[in-house]
């Protein structure tokens, strides 16, 4: 099941909504909702730290720095695709915070066109976790 949406110069993108593995997708790009204290200790982003291990070595050192904050992203390149950590809280043992995630869409739409990637693979971030 799927939906068009406009972008700002009129072109349409399309949304599809699909029960699947992200891992097994074709987009370019996977998200991965993380924390910015540098764990990656349950549901997806512990798939991810499986799945990705080279990008976890980065990973704490960026959060560590303050390079990796609510709001800002961090795109990881692997041999066949992007990961881009996602910030949903800030510490691994609180709820995703529903405004963490808005503010971090704003950061991806303002972003994700000059990056010239077409397909994202966006799980429903923050929502098994719930959020306050």
């Amino acid at each position: 099941m799927g939906c068009f949406e406009k972008d700002e110069y009129g072109g349409r993108i399309m949304i599809m909504y699909v029960e699947s593995s992200l891992f097994d997708s074709p987009a370019q790009v996977l998200v991965n909702p993380v924390n910015t204290v540098g764990v990656m200790g349950k549901g997806l982003a512990l798939q991810f730290k499986q799945q990705y291990p080279e990008m976890f070595t980065n990973y704490p050192r960026f959060c560590e720095s303050g390079a990796l904050t609510v709001g800002k992203l961090y795109l990881y390149k692997t041999p066949g695709k992007w990961v881009l950590n996602f910030p949903t809280k800030k510490n691994w043992r609180n709820k995703s915070q529903l405004a963490y995630i808005e503010v971090g869409l704003q950061k991806f739409v303002a972003t994700y066109q000059e990056k010239g990637h077409r397909i994202y693979f966006i799980s429903t971030v923050g929502c098994r976790q719930w959020w306050s």
